[in-house]
């Protein structure tokens, strides 16, 4: 802010914020928000109203499907543990209540379980242990998301099935992912940035929602949990990595 530049890019929530607490005057432009008029960054999707704008994953929306999905692998889920970081705002707060309700829809419990470093990702996987989950809903986030790779390895060796919103997460070794494409997502928010240095008013371009969502299923993690994956689950994949 300082250098006065002519626009600000984040890419999730906790920048977004503390962009948001530098500056009221320059065009700030997120990525990718989970959900961005619960955290306070738009009056609403259709009419921004201030100088943020950008693209949303609406993640609160897309939860229950998430559950859907795991539900579809492990067929029984009475306990469902969901793991967020509390620290990325009101989004996390509103994504674990949305998978709450979705598993009461469905007689599940889900139980809510935080993380915000990786000694606390390994300590949460040992209290999920202990509650007798069927299964984990792993919460898109900055942090969360950087640990994909950690999560979908301590899944395998807890032989824990897990869906995450996050295509990263089954590329890296985890069972399933549905969400947006995230790298999709960041392209299209260049045109955002163009726009605004062309002139245009963050208050004046709505946020953009997903176009398409992926679903990605791995395989090799199904069998090594013991699952057969639905032969409907496998036609409506994306992509199937064996």
């Amino acid at each position: 802010v300082q250098m006065n530049v002519d626009v600000l890019v984040s890419g999730s929530s906790l920048p977004t914020a503390a962009a948001q607490k530098a500056t009221s005057t320059i065009p700030i432009v997120f990525l990718a928000d989970g959900d961005p008029v619960g955290n306070g960054f738009v009056a609403s999707l259709a009419r921004p109203g201030g100088n943020i704008t950008g693209l949303s994953t609406i993640a609160t929306e897309l939860n229950p499907k998430l559950l859907e999905l795991l539900g579809a692998m492990v067929h029984k889920l009475v306990r469902v543990a969901v793991l967020s970081n509390p620290d990325e705002g009101l989004s996390a707060a509103a994504q674990v209540s949305s998978l709450q309700a979705a598993g009461k829809s469905i007689g599940a419990n889900v139980l809510p379980f935080a993380a915000r470093d990786p000694k606390e990702v390994e300590n949460a996987f040992a209290q999920i242990l202990r509650s007798k989950a069927e299964g984990l809903v792993l919460i898109r986030g900055a942090f969360l998301n950087s640990q994909a790779r950690l999560v979908a390895e301590l899944a395998a060796r807890h032989r824990l099935p897990t869906i995450a919103a996050l295509t990263e997460f089954t590329t890296a070794g985890g069972l399933i992912s549905y969400g947006p494409n995230l790298s999709d997502m960041f392209r299209r928010g260049a045109t955002y940035v163009d726009k605004i240095l062309k002139g245009a008013k963050p208050a004046d371009l709505p946020v953009e929602q997903p176009r398409t969502f992926e679903l990605v299923i791995n395989l090799k993690a199904a069998k090594a949990l013991g699952i057969t994956v639905p032969q409907s689950l496998l036609l409506r994949a994306d992509e199937v990595i064996p």
